[in-house]
């Protein structure tokens, strides 16, 4: 998956007009909003993929970048170094948040489309989140 953030024009053809790095700055991943240039919005989030990493900061700010990327019509194309921990952990995020799904109806839309493993303080984060929005709920 990072290799496709790395090809501005594959990106392109597309229709892709956001960007979220969830391993910005890290050696794999060197996209940023100069790479990018005008024509792609970027959002990077420095990101470990250790589960004493605290992605939760994270969360809704990325949410929202989804959401208003999709909101405006856009596309959103959210990776990492593999595609399948800090990634999903946000897009699971980004589900919760703004499609009200819990995290186990967050998780099973997403493996409908590709295989994904967030590590397990993310995962834990995650319960967290799902917690905190389903007592807001009630």
């Amino acid at each position: 998956m990072r290799f496709m953030s790395h090809n501005k024009l594959g990106l392109w053809q597309l229709g892709v007009t956001h960007v979220l790095n969830a391993a910005h700055g890290k050696l794999c991943c060197k996209g940023n909003e100069d790479f990018y240039g005008t024509t792609v919005k970027y959002y990077g989030v420095p990101a470990n993929d250790l589960p004493t990493f605290d992605l939760s900061p994270f969360f809704h700010p990325a949410a929202e970048f989804i959401h208003r990327a999709l909101s405006s019509g856009g596309k959103v194309f959210v990776h990492c170094a593999v595609g399948v921990s800090r990634s999903a952990a946000l897009v699971l995020a980004y589900l919760m948040i703004h499609h009200h799904h819990t995290l186990l109806s967050s998780v099973r839309c997403v493996q409908q489309k590709r295989w994904i493993f967030p590590n397990r303080g993310f995962l834990k984060q995650l319960i967290t989140l799902d917690q905190n929005l389903q007592g807001l709920k009630e």
